[in-house]
């Protein structure tokens, strides 16, 4: 991730400047771990690991979730970044800040899809079985990690945390996606678009539905046959228009999106009308090659102090 040199910044800073800290992100390079064998591995107290833990998932490089245990519900820590960019001040040179949203995939607002589909959790599959949408209104939606459908949209709603005297400069939007195979397909094209707070920003066109290899966070229960993982696409919209993987894909720009919305709608749909229907499936943060949900970041420019 990229971070600028600058006084907001400095929980991360603050976070990297303990040797325990650096030892408790060594550890978690290697796999998850729950929070007390951290402890034990580390010779410290449960409170002092929960302390220094909290301190980096504030910076953002640490996630926690609860999962079930023996006895009793456990707190599982995991890595999330893999490199940070440090970018310092320069002559001419204003410093970037941003605000940034995670939205876990099960906390959709609105959906209609068709079979093939299903979802998730890390831990089990959402209902009595596959292909009923039904499901998709199931209360442990919430905590799905995985979700798939051959037809239709999915739609988020996203809060916009951008104050009136904030300058908004690019929307980022990353997700982990892929198409929707019966199992897997790698040569599965699909063409799913995306819209902004109603504005159709544009499409692009997944290459296949990916299975065989298990994903880097895929759970061992889940059928090593079906899909795994998807790969992550960045959309940017800025002053210049909407881009997907670095190729303009239409003329909406950060000033066309009603961007300064109190809460903004993202919709991910696989039309009737496609070329290639293929289906569409999301990775969430527990499965898939990436350990996030769908990350939306808005780049800004605070006005000049006189």
């Amino acid at each position: 991730m990229e971070t600028i040199v600058s006084e907001s910044n400095l929980p991360l800073f603050e976070a990297l400047a303990s040797n325990v800290r650096i030892k408790i992100i060594e550890l978690l390079a290697q796999e998850p771990m729950i929070m007390k064998d951290l402890a034990s591995a580390l010779g410290l107290s449960n409170s002092i690991i929960t302390m220094h833990v909290k301190k980096l998932e504030r910076a953002n490089l640490v996630r926690t979730e609860m999962i079930p245990g023996k006895g009793a519900s456990q707190k599982l820590c995991t890595l999330v970044a893999d490199r940070i960019e440090l970018v310092f001040p320069s002559k001419g040179r204003i410093p970037r800040n941003f605000h940034i949203v995670n939205i876990p995939i099960g906390h959709y607002t609105d959906f209609d899809v068709k079979p093939t589909c299903g979802l998730a959790t890390k831990y089990q599959i959402i209902g009595d079985g596959f292909d009923d949408p039904r499901y998709f209104l199931h209360p442990e939606r919430v905590d799905a990690k995985i979700l798939w459908f051959s037809k239709g949209y999915i739609t988020y709603k996203i809060p916009n945390y951008l104050k009136p005297e904030e300058e908004p400069e690019e929307l980022e939007i990353t997700m982990e996606i892929a198409s929707e195979a019966p199992l897997s397909n790698v040569h599965w094209p699909s063409d799913i678009s995306f819209e902004f707070n109603g504005r159709p920003i544009g499409k692009w066109t997944s290459p296949g539905d990916f299975g065989g290899t298990r994903g880097k966070y895929t759970p061992e229960w889940w059928n090593i046959e079906m899909n795994q993982y998807g790969i992550l696409v960045h959309i940017r919209v800025n002053g210049d228009g909407t881009f997907i993987e670095g190729t303009k894909v239409s003329d909406y720009t950060i000033h066309d999106v009603d961007i300064r919305r109190m809460q903004w709608d993202l919709k991910l749909e696989v039309k009737e009308d496609a070329k290639h229907i293929g289906g569409l499936t999301i990775y969430g943060a527990g499965f898939g090659n990436y350990y996030q949900d769908i990350v939306c970041k808005l780049t800004y420019v605070e006005p000049k102090k006189e």
